[in-house]
């Protein structure tokens, strides 16, 4: 069965039937949400300044109200238990989106990265290979994260 079914059948499962069939883009959303919880929660724990940042990163990117943010973390823990690693969330936003967004994506992980203040290098790691996996190669990366922790309180990063 592939993961887009099981996906859906864990979701029917566990919150019932959806009203409409789900949309493409609604499940990029989830997916990207559920990519950003599994940075967070890479150090085992989703604290409450990881939580606070992801709300607002969520609001201005896919949430129309903080309330609405709020419920897709919580949706977005859920689907990210169900997958096995982060690769199939990258797969399910796929590559055939707009680089642009990929490296804004990759950047909202850069940011929940920094959320206390450090990039500790198991989330320096994760996020590296999830940009690899979007498809940007080293520079990139790099680029990319200098911009996202640019507009940050300067946090400890370590060096590549």
């Amino acid at each position: 069965m592939p993961l887009i079914a099981r996906l859906r059948a864990y979701a029917t499962e566990m919150f019932g039937a959806p009203a409409s069939p789900p949309d493409a883009a609604d499940e990029q959303h989830l997916a990207a949400a559920a990519l950003l919880v599994h940075v967070a929660r890479v150090d085992g724990t989703l604290a409450a300044v990881e939580r606070d940042r992801l709300a607002r990163l969520l609001t201005h990117r896919f949430a129309a109200t903080e309330a609405g943010a709020k419920a897709l973390i919580e949706r977005a823990i859920d689907f990210d238990d169900a997958t096995r690693d982060v690769a199939e969330l990258v797969e399910m936003i796929g590559r055939d989106v707009p680089e642009e967004e990929r490296r804004g994506l990759l950047g909202l992980a850069w940011a929940v990265a920094a959320a206390d203040g450090q990039v500790h290098e198991f989330e320096d790691d994760l996020v590296w290979r999830v940009g690899q996996l979007l498809g940007f190669d080293d520079a990139a990366i790099t680029a990319t994260r200098a911009v996202a922790l640019a507009g940050l309180p300067t946090p400890h990063v370590p060096a590549r």
